[in-house]
């Protein structure tokens, strides 16, 4: 596919100042993308090419926090659709005295801020922590300061973004087309993945989307599970802060209006989606 004349993206691996500074490129062409340098220090730049002019978009670092945050929200949105399907089911169907408490601890991190989760799970994944002495007996270390503790946090974390969803959906359905599989000889497993989910399709995808985008967005309970380690922990949330605290107010700028172009585009996808199925997005019970 071509690109406007006069305009190239291009993906530079390893730049030196004095390249950056001769304003040079190489890769030039739409979205070409190459593999990190294995050297130390040496990261890609996104660059734009404007009538022969090469001004950076993205440093090697925002690169390295770009890419960073996208791998950690697919894999957290892929653990929470795994883990989150089977409680959003259980607490749609069962009328448990435990389904208020339990509803109430997913939908926890709605109302806490997410500094005193952080910390209480700072303390739990620390060395003296119940957590922390699990994974040291099973010989993996602590979680803390960690790419696992991160997912771990995230997952936590943006739980209630996706279960509600899904919960919602699977409420929707109704009782008459699980009897009817029921009389069918279908049991409780064939009718959850042949009746629910193809039927809550629209709640997947709902519960997909904003737990992808709220990892994107998580700020406070990354910064202290996870802290500020390079190419390990520092999310693109994290890299606008720092360059905030270094007064480098360009690069926070383009980072920042990354991201909420990001979350507009993710918000009316959602909605639009949502105004056709006419279905709530959450609810706390």
């Amino acid at each position: 596919m071509g690109h406007p004349s006069g305009f190239a993206l291009s993906y530079k691996t390893g730049c030196g100042p004095a390249e950056q500074g001769e304003g040079q490129c190489c890769c030039q062409g739409v979205y070409e993308f190459s593999q990190f340098a294995e050297q130390p220090g040496s990261y890609p730049i996104l660059r734009l090419r404007v009538g022969g002019i090469s001004k950076m978009i993205l440093s090697g670092e925002d690169m390295t926090a770009l890419f960073l945050t996208i791998n950690l929200a697919f894999t957290v949105t892929v653990i929470l659709i795994l883990v989150g399907s089977p409680l959003a089911w259980w607490l749609a169907r069962t009328r448990s005295l435990l389904k208020a408490p339990i509803s109430a601890i997913v939908a926890l991190p709605l109302v806490l801020p997410p500094t005193v989760l952080g910390f209480y799970l700072l303390v739990a994944m620390g060395p003296e922590g119940p957590i922390g002495k699990i994974t040291q007996l099973l010989g993996i270390g602590t979680l803390a300061f960690s790419y696992p503790g991160l997912v771990f946090a995230s997952v936590l974390y943006s739980l209630p973004f996706v279960v509600q969803p899904l919960q919602n959906a699977f409420e929707s359905i109704g009782s008459r087309p699980l009897e009817v599989a029921a009389t069918l000889g279908a049991g409780s497993t064939q009718s959850f993945f042949l009746v629910a989910i193809p039927m809550a399709k629209s709640g997947f995808f709902t519960a997909a989307i904003l737990g992808f985008a709220h990892t994107v967005g998580e700020f406070g309970v990354v910064l202290m599970i996870g802290g500020n380690i390079p190419g390990q922990t520092r999310v693109v949330s994290v890299q606008i802060y720092d360059h905030v605290e270094a007064l480098a107010y360009d690069q926070a700028h383009q980072l920042s209006l990354l991201l909420v172009l990001f979350s507009f585009s993710v918000l009316v996808l959602v909605y639009t989606f949502q105004r056709r199925i006419n279905r709530p997005l959450f609810s706390i019970n």
